[in-house]
């Protein structure tokens, strides 16, 4: 096969949300805005050192907002940017054809 020549979308996209947990984070802010508590909860199976990695690699993409609103304590709001809501908006379609096509290993 070929190397494409210039910028891939797709791949833009895939390598975007290359990571374990990056999917089911924009999933569970596509929803709603959470806080970092909230969305532990909403994925219990990642751990709180991982959450907050991929969040931060989110963020430095572009693809999620974090809020921080003044008190005691803190309060920390992560949201999707309007790229990440692209981005989930745009996946939609994928999720539909895994739904139909499940991988082999699911069969």
């Amino acid at each position: 096969m070929n190397e494409p020549t210039g910028n891939c979308g797709f791949a833009t996209a895939i390598k975007a949300i290359e990571g374990k947990w990056k999917v089911d984070i924009l999933c569970e802010l596509g929803t709603a805005s959470r806080r970092f508590g909230r969305l532990r909860q909403s994925i219990p199976a990642i751990s709180e050192k991982m959450l907050t990695q991929q969040l931060r690699e989110l963020e430095a993409d572009g693809l999620v907002n974090r809020e921080v609103y003044p008190g005691s304590p803190t309060k920390v709001v992560y949201s999707l940017t309007e790229s990440g809501a692209a981005l989930n908006a745009g996946a939609e379609g994928l999720c539909r054809w895994g739904e139909q096509f499940p991988s082999r290993s699911d069969a």
